[in-house]
């Protein structure tokens, strides 16, 4: 593979912008391309300051790169990754990696009968490393996570549950060793004609519970979790990045000054291109791990629908 990766972004939306930046600005790898069929303008007006070029046609992107983010809509994920995998690129895909687990279990079995990597982007997971709460050697007994934000028209053609209170299920899954074993639910169906507002709360089982509120239709936004351990709790404020500690345990006071806290989607990145080059054995999130919170997200969202049809 060459010594300087070309990247390339198919999808030229908030979050196709933020990618494309990250493949021009770090090192090792330059801004190739981007590909957005819908919006071949906006492909132009984001590539071509960074360097890179629009492209409207599939084939011919792909011969122009060698690593690819898909930055669509979450329910073309999985089409756009499968194309890329087809052609030989490894993907990093925005979260979540696919809207079923047929989906997802595909782009599993293409990624590794080519040998090639697939990251997902759940990108707090870096934040959790330059805290050190991954090396927390207790288990956690319970998690309280919040989640929300004002309306938007941003991620619409999935539910809050597969938009916000994914990365939470992620960083639950992260934590603990044990299995899901039950879901409750409630929740709201509002502006957008799916499931706008969440409340779940999963059982593990080994005795871990953890309980999720994710709303894209709140006042205001709130990101706080807290995790309680037979030692003591941690209350973490994903905002204010403040948190208050009562374990024995020493976590990192100043982790959001950290590089990687700082700059998570480039942490991310990173980790993916290493990976890519041989550099690390894997990325911060592998298409694996994706797919777990995958799954746990769409029990949620069925014990949402079991809830309505029950009342």
């Amino acid at each position: 593979m060459a010594e300087i990766l070309r990247g390339g972004v198919i999808g030229a939306g908030v979050f196709g912008g933020h990618h494309a930046r990250k493949y021009a600005t770090l090192p090792g790898v330059v801004l190739s391309g981007v590909l957005d069929t819908h919006h071949p303008d906006r492909a132009a007006a984001l590539a071509m300051p960074l360097g890179g070029r629009a492209f409207s046609d599939l084939t011919e992107f792909f011969d122009a790169v060698d690593v690819v983010t898909i930055a669509t809509p979450a329910s073309v994920h999985a089409e756009g990754a499968l194309a890329a995998l087809a052609a030989g690129k490894h993907i990093y895909v925005e979260k979540p990696l696919a809207i079923t687990l047929a989906d997802a279990d595909r782009i599993i079995a293409a990624a590794a009968k080519a040998g090639l990597v697939v990251a997902c982007g759940h990108q707090q997971r870096v934040m959790f490393q330059a805290m050190g709460l991954f090396d927390v050697p207790e288990q956690p007994l319970r998690l309280e996570a919040v989640r929300h934000g004002p309306k938007s028209e941003r991620s619409l053609d999935v539910s809050t549950v597969l938009d916000l209170m994914i990365h939470d299920l992620d960083l639950a899954l992260a934590l603990s060793t044990g299995e899901p074993v039950s879901v409750e639910g409630e929740g709201t169906i509002d502006y957008s004609g799916g499931w706008d507002a969440a409340r779940a709360e999963v059982s593990f089982d080994n005795g871990f519970t953890a309980v999720f509120d994710a709303s894209r239709m709140a006042p205001a936004q709130k990101r706080t979790m807290k995790l309680v351990y037979p030692s003591g709790e941690l209350e973490i404020d994903f905002l204010t990045h403040e948190f208050r500690n009562t374990t024995p345990y020493a976590l990192n006071p100043d982790y959001d000054q950290t590089p990687a806290a700082k700059d998570q989607l480039a942490a991310s990145v990173e980790g993916f291109l290493a990976a890519v080059r041989g550099e690390a054995p894997r990325p911060i999130v592998t298409a694996g791990e994706a797919a777990r919170a995958l799954d746990l997200a769409l029990a949620v969202e069925q014990a949402l629908e079991d809830g309505r049809q029950g009342r």
